[in-house]
């Protein structure tokens, strides 16, 4: 690891204008590529203290051994060249896109003699024009196939077309109608190059010419009674609008455009695009990469234009791109853009209308293509075991943690305290062995004592347990006590989790109790993962300490900068960026806090629709519905005699009596006053109190 003080440069080295640098390492060889509007304040900042640095940004200048520099005239130019280093070096520090799959591309191959219309995958070719990318191959082929009624481009091999030239007998689409037959002679170059051209019109979107002169040609020749010809045309006029509606309308304007949309957490970023040409949505493709500079959305946002547009040329980039965040030097990426595309480009975030809901669903798919990767990536198995190799080997244990359970602390402002607890078996969730408590031993906000209650009472009853099943080996004195902690002799050593395996662990059948009813804590984990750094660690501990339990690991994973904190140590542990077991820590950590919050807005959801009338016994919901509309309020239901509550349907009077005593329990103890007014506020709760 490289002291960067080792290879500071001097302040008065380094030049105050535009310009690109690269970080090296021992080996000279390019691990970072920047750019900047002031090379040496940008600069000087990967200088400072290592520990104010981002621990991504720390990483890289302690794995570098020296930086260099290149000034240039503008910022756009600065932009140009660090997309050429990044492309020529490939950094190990920079983000980088990498597609989610080989998207297949419409390609017309204008650099030929006769134009070809083929499906295409992979780098693209000067002088092949594209449209796309599509989903799938087999949608390309059903719209060139309602395409060559109208537009009979050839669609054949280059061996295909010199063997039909060589013997004077075109293919079977020329036979019948679906290619205009170049090969034999039937139309000239010129002509085929001419549909070709026409065909690339329709496909960017200029579609009506093509629909209105198809009609009016339709209507002639109707009027000249030459019918077979006039339904011919009719027909070619319906392929190319049922060609038209595979791509539904999105924005009527009829918009050139490209949205793009990021959905991100700590560790990855997956992104998405669609390609709107003409309204209509003619493409879409991903991208999904790793954090591995420290970078935020509008950052991402740069890079991704970067390589989505970098050798691109003229209508490939479109009139309009919209984004989630403009990049830092957003004027200087429109100019980029403009000049690819050779007229003025309008980079900007949509804030209402069609665009804006387009967008949403843009945003939409980014995330379920974020989730997709971390479900395909966190279900193989390799990957799996490798993690929690990673874990063991990161905190010292003696095996892999086969079994990890995380808790969370949840609360809004200090009320409606609650805590979750999370199970991961053979790093999969074990969601029938989730559980939740309610933080009952204090009131107000205090998440360290919270943790140390929650893991109190999760272990104490796992203690409790083992000596009821004759498992506690200790003597009666030395038994886990019902109430508070007492020091107790270690547990004996852990019910072993099941072996890592293919099999899914919910395949395995549930421990019971002898009443037949599941085992609330079947079985203790090696690792006890806690959300938070060393007070909530060090919580943890403490409870596991009181109840003399020595054999379970315990760490926290801290969300702002994900550092790992185990108890007595004054440093974290950095894992690596690229770590699968950072990466399985982080999911164990974001799915307590998950189950965590939403059962704390389930408690505080029903705290506020409470009412009275839940006090009574045997009054059901459709019945206090009732009471309230008969009456208009709670209030006024208070106010009503017992014979009047009789007169709801429904409502005999021992209900009528117990509805009456609960609400006089709960009775105000005096109207409210508006002190400044000094009048009496009346109360109108419409049902709640």
């Amino acid at each position: 690891m490289a002291d960067p003080s080792s290879y500071r440069p001097k302040p008065g080295q380094i030049p105050d204008s535009p310009g690109v640098y690269k970080f090296r390492d021992e080996h000279r060889r390019v691990i970072y590529v920047g750019k900047a509007k002031n090379l040496r304040q940008r600069v000087a900042n990967y200088f400072q203290d290592l520990a104010g640095l981002h621990p991504r940004t720390r990483t890289m200048v302690t794995t570098a051994a020296s930086v260099e520099w290149t000034v240039v005239s503008t910022e756009v130019e600065a932009l140009q060249l660090e997309y050429s280093w990044i492309k020529e070096f490939d950094p190990r520090f920079n983000v980088k896109y990498r597609d989610d799959k080989s998207y297949p591309y419409l390609a017309v191959t204008l650099n030929e003699e006769f134009p070809r219309v083929q499906v295409m995958r992979g780098a693209k070719k000067k002088g092949v024009r594209y449209f796309g990318p599509y989903g799938h191959a087999w949608a390309i082929r059903e719209t060139v196939d309602l395409m060559l009624r109208v537009f009979p481009v050839r669609t054949c091999s280059a061996g295909v077309f010199k063997n039909a030239a060589r013997t004077g007998r075109p293919c079977l689409l020329g036979y019948i109608g679906k290619c205009s037959a170049p090969c034999v002679g039937r139309v000239t170059p010129e002509e085929h190059r001419e549909l070709a051209e026409d065909f690339c019109d329709f496909m960017a979107g200029r579609t009506g010419t093509y629909i209105r002169r198809l009609e009016k040609d339709m209507m002639q020749a109707a009027e000249e009674m030459e019918y077979e010809r006039a339904a011919r045309l009719r027909d070619d006029a319906e392929a190319l609008k049922r060609a038209m509606e595979k791509s539904a309308v999105v924005l009527a304007d009829a918009t050139d455009a490209d949205l793009i949309a990021v959905a991100e957490d700590e560790l990855e970023a997956a992104l998405q695009i669609f390609h709107v040409r003409g309204g209509r949505v003619r493409g879409q493709r991903g991208w999904v990469t790793d954090k591995v500079e420290a970078v935020d959305t509008s950052g991402l946002v740069e890079h991704a234009l970067q390589q989505l547009y970098g050798e691109e040329r003229g209508d490939a980039v479109p009139k309009e791109v919209l984004v989630p965040a403009l990049p830092e030097d957003a004027e200087a990426v429109s100019q980029w853009l403009a000049e690819r595309r050779g007229s003025q480009v309008s980079l900007r975030i949509p804030q209402r209308g069609d665009k804006k809901d387009l967008m949403v669903t843009v945003q939409r798919n980014a995330q379920q293509a974020l989730g997709l990767h971390k479900t395909k990536r966190a279900s193989d198995l390799t990957t799996r075991s490798r993690a929690l190799e990673e874990i063991a080997e990161a905190l010292g244990l003696d095996t892999a943690p086969l079994r990890i359970e995380c808790y969370d602390i949840s609360h809004l402002q200090g009320d409606d305290v609650v805590a979750s607890m999370v199970v991961f078996e053979d790093g999969l969730a074990r969601k029938s062995e989730y559980r939740r408590f309610q933080i009952k031993g204090f009131e107000g906000q205090d998440d360290v004592r919270s943790m140390h209650e929650v893991i109190g009472r999760r272990f104490k009853r796992y203690l409790q347990d083992k000596e009821r099943t004759g498992e506690w080996e200790g003597t009666p004195e030395t038994a886990p006590a019902t109430t508070g902690p007492a020091p107790v002799p270690a547990a004996t050593g852990p019910v072993p989790a099941p072996a890592l395996s293919a099999a899914s662990p919910d395949d395995e059948p549930e421990p019971r109790e002898d009443d037949g009813r599941p085992k609330r804590f079947a079985y203790p984990p090696q690792l006890v993962v806690v959300d938070g750094g060393q007070p909530q660690v060090a919580a943890a501990k403490r409870a596991l300490d009181e109840l003399g339990i020595d054999d379970i690991a315990v760490c926290g994973l801290a969300k702002r900068l994900e550092e790992v904190w185990l108890p007595d140590d004054d440093d974290p542990v950095v894992l690596p960026r690229s770590s699968e077991g950072l990466y399985l820590l982080q999911r164990v950590r974001d799915e307590a806090h998950r189950f965590a919050i939403t059962y704390q807005r389930a408690k505080r959801a029903k705290r506020i629709r409470s009412s009275p009338l839940d006090d009574v016994t045997g009054l059901g919901e459709t019945r206090k519905q009732a009471l309230v509309k008969h009456f208009g309020s709670v209030k006024k239901l208070r106010q009503a005699t017992i014979d009047e509550i009789c007169e709801v349907p429904g409502i005999g009077r021992r209900t009528a009596e117990s509805v009456a005593a609960a609400l006089a329990s709960t009775a105000p103890a005096a109207p409210a006053v508006n002190t400044a007014t000094g009048e009496i506020i009346e109360e109108d709760d419409g049902g709640r109190s």
